[in-house]
């Protein structure tokens, strides 16, 4: 029964209002006072009863809740008699109740439009071949599936054959088509603009970027921040202390009517919702434009940052470094043969560049591999002991570097991380490989500085040379290089015991000590499981211009819960000095401005929705 009542509201409210309409109309018009009368009590009392139950349900939950006081101010209006501003107030509540529930679905509209993208059916391939519609729980990792023009793709997977173009929006926040052939990686709830793909499932369900996706930014909407923290346990006890003064106000003057009254102004419901409502817009926005929030308590720390540390390669760099010089100081035709056959045995990006530069060679067999932490690599090769590396892995080898040295510095000076080779202690190869920076992050990063951010710094493992050459074109405010995970670590340690609130950008693999350590961990990371699980905030597709919009839109949410909660205290306060010290304030006017304050911080908090840097 009180689950039937509770969810026609609206419809009670409504009535309500038909009823109290027609009891002026009765009394203005007809001049039937009798009639009236009784029009307005019934009013009151209908729209009392849902009021009532809630309030009986925090209650039994020991809460003294708004719904317990505009209940106990609307039983003392009927008691002495005022029906007309007991069923006022009966209707102002649950008509702002309405509109306080509708406009709050509209903040959440973005989560909504989310699990909306989320794909329900695919076309699986069976034992005959033949590909048929089943639902998406239904398909396993290692199935094939057929993915047609305007279909949503099912799970996370790699393109068998076929080609076109996939709209990545519901990932990362980009609408511009992306092209995928064999081989490419494709995202559960991403559309197929056009053509026909057949993809093999790699994760499904929950498991794919999709359903992470959903699941955190959910998670973020449920978690609360300090300042909401502060709130409840502020309301828990301020929303009692509003009853004991109008219980105090009725024992000293003995005006029943103004009592009420203070019950009714008291209620801090915009003070309640404020800071939640700006928090879901924040979220959704982010989730919106391919920035992953994960928590308020992340939108309140992101917000307070004044040093932005960055990992280089990967970060403010593409992450595909290529060979552009090259210097070789014997005439061994089987170097470069050597060093091919020990950069295979690596996935590091230095390695990759060196072999794809090398291209097709004879490939030696590789024993006894010892890798070198922040090194290189130390193996044996057709009977010989190689070493490939950095300076500091030559040295311990004992390798004469005077020769090379001038090379060396030319090496660095143009921005080159140094790849180095010795057989049996004698250098044989010197390269020198760079990487392009992203293009736009000095734009990027002036715009950070924009936001009030003081220190941009980057850590590297590369050499110096090669940092400072990225610190100066990027404007950056300190550089460091040869920092293995460790000597990251610690100087973010440091960063922080000088009182700075420091914000950590990185790939979310090798860097996540880092990552963790810093108050704010943002991952670029394509939605890869390490960025998504580690960081704070994972800015999809590794798309470095989220990050401006990222900063700004923390900074505005956090701003936004500030104006909200003026707004709240502001209204409660004019409203109680005005009960005492002006001659126009009652129940009917006081919750009049209740509820219109409650939809102004509600109203407030959805400009967050629509929220861009400028540029």
């Amino acid at each position: 029964m009180q689950r039937f009542i509770l969810g026609k509201k609206n419809l009670i409210a409504l009535v309500s209002a038909i009823l109290i309409v027609a009891a002026f109309a009765a009394k203005l018009i007809f001049h039937q006072e009798g009639a009236a009368v009784w029009l307005l009590a019934i009013a009151s009392v209908l729209g009392l009863i849902p009021i009532a139950l809630q309030a009986y349900q925090a209650l039994r939950v020991k809460v003294v809740s708004i719904d317990v006081l505009v209940t106990i101010a609307v039983i003392g209006a009927f008691a002495i008699q005022n029906f007309e501003e007991s069923a006022i107030v009966t209707f102002l509540f649950l008509f702002g109740a309405y509109l306080e529930q509708r406009t709050l679905n509209k903040t959440r509209r973005a989560i909504k439009e989310l699990t909306e993208m989320a794909p329900e059916s695919a076309l699986k391939q069976n034992e005959s071949g033949e590909f048929a519609e089943v639902e998406v729980d239904e398909v396993d990792v290692g199935d094939v599936l057929l993915v047609k023009t305007g279909a949503k793709v099912p799970v996370d997977g790699t393109v068998l054959s076929g080609e076109g173009y996939i709209n990545e929006a519901s990932i990362t926040g980009e609408s511009v088509p992306v092209s995928k052939e064999e081989g490419a990686g494709v995202y559960a709830g991403t559309i197929l603009e056009n053509g026909t793909l057949q993809i093999v499932a790699d994760r499904v369900g929950e498991d794919t970027t999709f359903g992470r996706i959903i699941e955190l930014v959910e998670e973020a909407q449920d978690s609360k921040s300090e300042a909401e923290r502060f709130i409840d346990r502020f309301a828990k006890y301020y929303t009692p202390a509003v009853l004991l003064l109008a219980i105090i106000v009725w024992f000293v003057s003995r005006n029943i009517e103004l009592a009420i009254t203070i019950l009714v102004l008291g209620c801090p419901g915009a003070l309640v919702i404020g800071v939640p409502v700006s928090n879901v817009a924040g979220i959704g926005n982010g989730a919106r434009h391919g920035v992953l929030l994960k928590g308020s308590e992340v939108i309140t720390d992101f917000s307070r940052v004044d040093t932005l540390v960055f990992d280089k390669t990967g970060t403010l760099t593409v992450g595909n470094p290529e060979v552009a010089d090259l210097k070789r100081y014997d005439d061994n035709e089987t170097a470069l043969a050597y060093l091919a056959s020990v950069e295979g045995e690596s996935d590091h990006p230095l390695a990759k560049a060196v072999a794809a530069h090398i291209g097709e060679t004879t490939i030696y067999p590789v024993l006894k591999t010892d890798v070198i932490k922040g090194g290189g690599i130390i193996a044996d090769v057709d009977g010989h002991r190689v070493a490939v590396g950095n300076v500091a892995l030559m040295r311990r080898e004992h390798v004469d570097l005077e020769q090379a040295e001038p090379d060396i510095a030319r090496f660095e000076a143009n921005g080159n991380s140094l790849v180095l080779m010795s057989v049996d202690s004698k250098l044989t190869v010197l390269m020198g490989i760079r990487d392009r920076i992203r293009p736009g992050v000095r734009e990027d990063l002036q715009r950070i500085k924009r936001l009030g951010v003081k220190n941009l710094v980057v850590l590297s493992g590369d050499n110096q040379g090669t940092v400072d050459l990225v610190a100066r074109e990027l404007g950056l405010t300190e550089a460091h290089g040869h920092m293995l995970p460790e000597h990251k670590s610690h100087y973010i340690e440091a960063l922080k015991e000088k009182g700075h609130i420091v914000a950590f950008v990185g790939d979310g693999v090798n860097d996540s000590p880092s990552l963790a350590l810093a108050q704010i961990g943002i991952a670029m990371g394509s939605g890869t499981d390490v960025a998504i699980e580690t960081s704070d905030v994972v800015l999809m597709n590794s798309d470095f211009s989220r990050l401006p919009h990222a900063l700004g839109l923390t900074k505005a949410t956090a701003r936004n819960m500030r104006q909200n909660i003026i707004i709240a205290v502001g209204v409660v306060i004019v409203l109680l000095l005005s009960v005492f010290f002006s001659d126009w304030m009652n129940m009917s006017i006081g919750m009049l401005v209740h509820e219109g304050s409650i939809l102004v911080v509600i109203l407030n908090g959805m400009r967050l929705l629509r929220y861009k840097l400028r540029r």
